[in-house]
């Protein structure tokens, strides 16, 4: 009886633990069913604009914060823009990117406003203070053709 009891133990743990583990749930190098997720997570409001190259999926947040997500007619996200009060969870946000996010060198004299990662496969400009803050972050590789880095704002 006390075995069956620790083997249920030791299972709700690891499956607990899995769960915790899992993804953030969109963003950047996703899929199109990651801005749904997006949106629930965020509470947001949806605003899809539609272009030959790619489409914009607008989520504004109750706090103001509005999170674009650039998708390729594929339904792949390669650019993801912010703006407002506050920084959106760049974990959700960036995704498997996060890490690269985190692990990027810090300059010696830190500017508090501005922030820049700039590797082959992942860039990321952020930039803003208190109550005004702003980035994007892109894939180089997944841009479509005839998109500029500016056309993501």
């Amino acid at each position: 009886m006390k075995s069956n009891r620790s083997r249920r133990w030791v299972l709700g743990a690891a499956l607990l633990i899995q769960a915790l583990s899992l993804p953030a749930l969109a963003a950047l190098g996703g899929d199109l069913t990651s801005v749904e997720s997006d949106q629930l997570q965020m509470k947001g409001m949806l605003r899809t604009t539609v272009t030959a190259a790619y489409s914009v999926h607008e989520i504004q947040a109750p706090s103001g914060t509005v999170v674009r997500e650039y998708v390729t007619p594929a339904g792949k996200v390669f650019a993801v823009a912010w703006s407002g009060p506050r920084m959106p969870d760049l974990r959700q946000t960036l995704g498997s990117y996060f890490t690269e996010y985190t692990q990027a060198p810090r300059p010696l004299r830190p500017n508090h406003t501005h922030f820049q990662v700039a590797d082959p496969g992942f860039v990321l400009q952020s930039s803003g203070h208190m109550r005004a803050y702003s980035g994007r972050a892109y894939i180089p590789q997944l841009l479509p053709q005839n998109v500029v880095v500016t056309d993501i704002k």
